[in-house]
């Protein structure tokens, strides 16, 4: 199909790519959901779209209200778009962790953003800070909607439907799924379709270095890139079904994304670096034969003054650090 009724109908069934160059010394396939492909640019379009329907549906919100959301960006993006198509207003609360790319797309959708630019004084994270000022503007008005991405049900079960839908269908064989953690509604709904329908794919969620979703010290590492980890496990953050958890940092993302660009021609955002960098750390585990999905959430354009930027990244990790990113 190539005609939509709108923007909203374009949202899901996004290719799935074989990175046969990236990984074609190993002894197992790894191909690429690639979110990109969503109008809005990310996997986040889902859960967007499944939030403010439900809502819609149970007449919670109505033309004219007032949506207000925490988000490092990507859903950020995805409500703005919706919240333009369906006639809501929209007030976006970020830090400082937000692309400028990405503030810049949310302006031009016409939503307000409230930046926090302090974490929270006992964690260290800005994810906390970033709630409690949602719930500051959610006592100011008292009839705006929270679509509240943590512990909304409909975040999961956007994924549950559609996004691991989409992947059974087109790899019938999956053995393994690494899947980055944030608010854990992509991990949570992949989670649970695998259940329902007694799958044997085993899944690998890939966390951030300092995060506390799967546990950690909070505060212990400063993360610059946004996509990843989180200050507080979420709601939606599966109690079982998680085979292993992977670790990656700044410089894991950064390199992935290179690796990716550069062997694949696929340009994606900083968490996506990561995802790759997961599977390179877990590759001595996997069984030959093996056929793995990687699901890249986001597009990379909105991160050339930092990830692709050669000079944002000798400053922040150093010469040493770049020049290796060209070798």
């Amino acid at each position: 199909m190539s005609v939509y009724d709108n923007i909203a109908s374009m949202i899901g069934n996004t290719p799935m790519v074989k990175l046969g160059r990236l990984f074609g010394h190993a002894d197992f396939e790894v191909y690429a959901k690639l979110e990109m492909h969503n109008p809005g640019g990310s996997v986040k379009d889902r859960p967007a779209k499944a939030m403010l329907e439900a809502a819609l549906l149970d007449g919670r919100i109505k033309p004219g209200s007032v949506i207000v959301e925490s988000s490092s960006g990507n859903l950020a993006v995805g409500l703005a778009q919706l919240c333009n198509t369906m006639g809501f207003k929209f007030i976006c609360v970020v830090d400082p962790k937000t692309t400028e790319a990405n503030l810049r797309v949310l302006r031009a959708y016409g939503a307000r953003i409230d930046l926090v630019e302090k974490p929270d004084p006992e964690t260290g994270e800005f994810v906390p800070a970033r709630l409690a000022r949602v719930r500051r503007w959610l006592k100011r008005l008292p009839d705006a909607f929270w679509p509240n991405q943590y512990g909304n049900k409909n975040n999961a079960l956007s994924h549950q439907r559609t996004t691991m839908a989409e992947m059974a269908a087109d790899l019938p064989k999956l053995d393994y799924l690494f899947c980055g953690v944030s608010t854990c509604g992509t991990i949570r709904g992949c989670v649970d379709y695998i259940r329902e329908n007694g799958l044997q794919t085993k899944v690998i969620a890939v966390d951030a270095e300092g995060s506390i979703i799967f546990g950690g010290e909070k505060g212990k590492v400063t993360r610059l890139l946004p996509g990843l980890g989180a200050g507080i496990k979420p709601g939606l953050c599966p109690d079982e079904g998680i085979h292993e958890v992977v670790r990656v940092n700044d410089r894991d993302c950064i390199a992935g994304c290179r690796k990716l660009v550069r062997m694949e021609s696929i340009l994606a955002g900083g968490s996506s670096g990561g995802v790759i960098a997961a599977v390179e750390k877990y590759s001595p585990f996997i069984e030959p034969g093996s056929t793995c999905a990687v699901l890249l959430p986001d597009r990379g354009e909105r991160y050339l003054n930092t990830v692709y930027d050669d000079t944002w990244v000798t400053r922040i990790f150093g010469e040493a650090f770049t020049s290796g990113l060209h070798k």
